[in-house]
């Protein structure tokens, strides 16, 4: 009789504990899909920042490297010295060239004001032939009357009459000179406007060189920490080569890749509740700010094309960039690429 009411015991046990475990796992269930209703998780999620690569605009032999690995810089402090001699000489040879233009422009300009006196000098000797023409024609008149009176010789009239041609081929000669003059006018001006038109062009490269110069001080485009260094001093850089990159402050955010079947529910401005890996026991909260434009198989290297007949549906995943309202402290802390847990609050 004692043997059979241990065994009557644990029959009785065991559906409780089952109908415990049961319950517990339907109460689970339940909390669980009543709190999936009203939020949208994901761990594919990471810490993202604005990153500027720094590249050089010219060619050149690194002097000075003014910062260390991962130090904090502001905007506008010098990073980096190129050596800046073959720029300097370059914009003195473009100072002189200009020099040399201004130059040619007053020689020209010298030579319009001759020009000018010249022509200004034909008119008044015309104006002298027509005077000398009119006295000699004024002689051979009266010379012309004596002769025919016979009171002088032939001779005398010869003279007077051979005086007023000289006096009209004179007035010819100076009537002809004026546009030759006006000739040399138009061309010295042409060659006026040639060479102020030089003198723009020398300009421009003087302010060309100004600004290749200027790219051998490299300074930091936006205040953050300076990584990746791959420059040393001594070491020759060429225009376009990648020297470092500055990670900007203040622009931290999180970029969450939810599935596409999850977007029904995101909205923008919806609360977010977040966990970084790095920082378990500190909690971050959120907001939605803005959804990619397309998925993120659309911006890889080499993006799917299901017209090729080889499709195998895969849900696909879009970018949601959440903005943080975090402490200053954590923010400090928290680093580009590091893993976080995004809970979004659906409306």
């Amino acid at each position: 009789m004692n043997e059979t009411k241990p065994k009557k015991g644990k029959k009785v046990i065991f559906p409780i504990i089952l109908g415990l475990v049961l319950v517990g796992a339907l109460i689970f269930t339940v909390k669980e899909y009543i709190y999936y209703q009203s939020h949208e998780v994901t761990d594919d999620a990471q810490i993202d920042a604005d990153i500027s690569s720094v590249v050089a605009r010219v060619g050149g032999y690194v002097k000075e490297i003014r910062f260390q690995d991962n130090q904090y810089v502001k905007a506008g402090d010098t990073l980096v010295v190129l050596d800046d001699r073959d720029f300097k000489i370059r914009q003195q040879q473009a100072e002189a060239a200009l020099a040399s233009a201004k130059h040619s422009v007053d020689v020209s300009q010298a030579n319009v004001t001759e020009a000018k006196t010249a022509m200004a000098t034909a008119h008044a000797n015309i104006e002298a032939a027509k005077v000398q023409v009119w006295k000699t024609a004024q002689d051979f008149e009266r010379f012309q009357n004596l002769y025919n009176d016979r009171a002088i010789t032939k001779a005398q009239y010869d003279d007077a009459k051979a005086a007023m041609e000289a006096a009209e081929a004179q007035l010819a000669v100076a009537q002809s000179q004026v546009p030759v003059q006006a000739k040399k006018v138009s061309a010295n001006q042409t060659q006026v406007s040639a060479t102020a038109s030089n003198i723009a062009s020398r300009q421009a490269d003087i302010d060309y060189a100004r600004l290749q110069l200027s790219y051998t001080v490299i300074v930091a485009p936006a205040s953050g920490i300076v990584s990746k260094r791959s420059i040393q001093v001594g070491q020759l850089v060429q225009a376009g080569q990648t020297l470092f990159a500055v990670v900007h402050e203040n622009d931290i955010y999180v970029t969450a890749n939810f599935k596409e079947t999850q977007m029904d529910h995101l909205e923008v401005g919806e609360k977010v509740d977040l966990k970084v890996d790095a920082f378990p026991e500190h909690a971050i909260e959120g907001t939605v700010q803005s959804f990619s434009g397309a998925t993120g198989a659309k911006f890889s290297l080499l993006p799917p094309d299901n017209a090729t007949g080889n499709f195998v549906k895969v849900v696909q995943r879009i970018p949601v960039k959440i903005a943080l309202h975090a402490d200053s402290t954590l923010v400090d802390k928290l680093r580009p690429g590091m893993s976080v847990k995004v809970v979004v609050h659906t409306k």
